[in-house]
C-alpha cells in the first residue's frame, strides 16, 4: 500500500491558501486508490500559539478538507490542526478520515515542546490513537513526541506497526529529527513515516527533509527542502516477517 508524505511552505494562518498548495502538489502525483496521506502539524496555520486565532470551529474547516481530500483521492487522510479548549488553551491535535469522508479518530499531542513555550498555550492529551489501515495498526504522533520513546513502546505493546510524525520541526535540530525517525523505526520494528513543512513562519525556519523508514531502518524515501510529495509502497509483511524472525520486542521488560 501507497504512504504519501506531503511537504510545503505552510502560508501562517492562512487557511485558504494552504487549502489550495495541499490540492496543487496532490494532483501532481498518482494517488493509488486506499493510500494514506499525511500532512504536516498544524496543516492550516503554521505552529502558531495564537490558539483563538487558528482553533478551528465546530464544524471544522480543517476536518472537511480532510474529508474532501479522502473522497477525492479515495484514499485515507490525516493532517495536524487545533482546538480550543473551555479554558481557552489550545489541545494541538491530529484527524484521520477514511475513503468514505468519515472520521475514523483523532489525537491529542502528548507532549507539548515547553522548550518554545507551546505549554503555556497548549494542553497535552493523555490517549494514544489506533487505527487499522489495510492490515496496519496505525499510531500516529505530534513533532515533540517523537523524543519520548517510551510513548511509542506503549503503542507497540498494543499492537502498533506504523507510526506517521507530523511536525513543523526546526533546521536548528533537523539532525535530531533525522536520527529519531530511524531509531523509532529500528527499536520499535515498525514503519516510520515522517512529514514536515518547509519555509519559515515569524520565528523559524524548517528544511523539510520528510522521509519514510521501513521496519530494518532502511530510508524508503527522502524529500529535500522544497515542497513535494514523497511515496513509498509499504507492506504489512515486512514487519510481521521482521518481527518473527527477530524477536526483540520479545524481550522488551514491563
Amino acid at each position: 500500500m501507497q504512504l504519501i508524505a506531503c511537504q510545503y511552505d505552510i502560508q501562517w494562518e492562512n487557511r485558504e491558501a494552504n487549502y489550495d498548495t495541499i490540492r496543487s502538489l496532490l494532483s501532481s502525483i498518482t494517488v493509488e486508490p486506499g493510500a494514506l496521506i499525511v500532512l504536516p502539524e498544524m496543516f492550516t496555520s503554521g505552529f502558531s500559539m495564537k490558539v483563538s486565532r487558528i482553533s478551528e470551529a465546530v464544524p471544522s474547516s480543517a476536518e472537511s478538507s480532510l474529508a474532501e481530500i479522502a473522497v477525492q483521492h479515495k484514499a485515507w487522510a490525516l493532517g495536524g490542526l487545533v482546538f480550543e479548549s473551555e479554558g481557552g488553551k489550545g489541545s494541538n491535535e491530529l484527524s484521520v478520515f477514511n475513503p468514505e469522508g468519515q472520521r475514523v479518530g483523532h489525537y491529542q499531542k502528548n507532549h507539548c515542546f515547553s522548550y518554545s513555550g507551546e505549554s503555556n498555550h497548549y494542553e497535552s492529551g493523555e490517549d494514544i490513537l489506533l487505527f487499522d489501515w489495510h492490515g496496519f495498526t496505525v499510531c500516529p504522533t505530534i513533532c515533540y513526541d517523537l523524543r519520548f520513546p517510551e510513548l511509542y513502546r506503549r503503542a507497540v505493546r498494543a499492537g502498533a506497526d506504523l507510526f506517521p510524525v507530523i511536525a513543523n520541526w526546526p533546521d536548528l535540530r533537523i539532525d535530531h529529527w533525522n536520527t529519531l525517525l530511524k531509531a523509532r523505526a529500528i527499536e520499535n520494528q515498525a514503519f516510520v513515516i515522517g512529514v514536515n513543512r518547509v519555509g519559515q513562519d515569524p520565528k523559524w525556519k524548517y528544511p523539510g527533509s520528510s522521509a519514510i523508514y521501513d521496519p530494518h531502518g532502511n530510508e524508503l524515501a527522502r524529500a529535500s527542502a522544497d515542497a513535494c510529495c514523497i511515496t513509498a509502497d509499504v507492506f504489512l509483511e515486512t514487519a510481521t516477517e521482521w518481527r518473527e524472525e527477530f524477536r526483540a520486542l520479545g524481550d522488551m521488560k514491563e
